[in-house]
């Protein structure tokens, strides 16, 4: 067995470069993976959002990558030793704890799970490449950006995120259309009701967005009714994807518990998981806020529930 690490974090989002920079503070040397994300890159979703402009500390806004690569070099000038390579499995039946990466097994006495959640897209080649350029998946995170103030958005969805993001960009937007496939929505009636009754807001049901148009940034959508099959083009300057989100748990299996969605659950107002020694923190655990500062928050609180139960272990 190699040497045993005091706790390792898996992901490199704001979560877990929270919780490198609290527990290489207190000494405890983590050892992170970033993984990789679209493109080659750790960092997590901010990796591929182009402007923050609401993480509190710049006032003039920030790209993603700009901000996780501040991030990074914090985590590092404490001392937190980053491994670039995605973590293959985790096996969390054995004490200490075994994380195998590219064919080599690491050991830690604790572990901080910060591996996030993936936005689920249409799968349409233009949405991809439209990514950032109109296209988007958070509407609290880019909806107040310029360039879609004033104009007309498409939000995707029929569920409640989809009806909350509608309803947010209404304050930003001329005009709101909500696309839904089908006439039936899994949305709450009280927030279907409230997105019916706004005058700036129309439901397009039966429908789909069969492309995003735009060469260097969204200029419009073409959309389909699934019954009468009848195609129509829609002048738009963003389209925001509200079809729901992935927690990233595939590596852990069985061993931990989850929620109805998939997402993993923690005890209370901490980030201990139903398992001694694992912490879990970010979007991997929150399917309500996911936002890059409640990340960041949830981060600390992982580092400090993980040194508090290391030193109760009297490590």
């Amino acid at each position: 067995m190699s040497d045993i690490e005091n706790v390792i974090i898996i992901g490199s989002g704001p979560a877990g470069h929270t919780a490198a920079v609290y527990t290489a503070r207190a000494d405890l040397k983590p050892l992170m993976f970033e993984g990789f994300m679209a493109g080659g890159l750790p960092g997590g979703q901010l990796m591929t959002t182009t402007e923050v402009e609401n993480y509190p500390g710049f006032p003039e806004g920030v790209s993603g990558p700009e901000m996780m690569t501040l991030f990074r070099k914090q985590s590092e000038r404490f001392g937190t030793r980053l491994v670039t390579q995605d973590v293959d499995a985790v096996d969390l039946s054995v004490r200490p704890f075994k994380v195998t990466s590219e064919g080599k097994d690491y050991f830690a006495r604790a572990l901080i799970l910060a591996t996030g959640a993936s936005a689920k897209y249409m799968g349409l080649e233009s949405e991809q490449r439209l990514l950032n350029r109109g296209v988007s998946a958070c509407a609290t995170c880019d909806g107040a950006l310029p360039v879609f103030r004033g104009k007309e958005l498409v939000v995707v969805g029929g569920g409640d995120t989809a009806m909350e993001e509608a309803t947010f960009l209404t304050r930003f937007a001329s005009k709101v259309t909500l696309v839904h496939r089908r006439d039936v929505f899994r949305a709450s009636k009280i927030m279907l009701d409230r997105v019916r009754q706004h005058p700036k807001i129309e439901i397009l049901e039966n429908t789909v967005v069969d492309e995003v148009l735009g060469e260097e940034e969204v200029s419009g959508v073409r959309l389909r009714n699934v019954v009468s099959g009848e195609t129509t083009l829609q002048e738009v300057a963003g389209v925001f994807v509200a079809i729901g989100h992935q927690p990233n748990t595939g590596i852990f299996g069985d061993a931990l518990e989850t929620d109805e969605m998939g997402y993993l659950v923690t005890e209370g107002k901490s980030s201990k998981t139903g398992l001694e020694g694992v912490f879990a923190c970010g979007d991997v655990q929150d399917h309500i806020y996911r936002q890059a500062v409640t990340a960041a928050g949830s981060g600390c609180m992982a580092a400090i529930d993980c040194e508090r139960w290391l030193e109760a272990e009297g490590r």
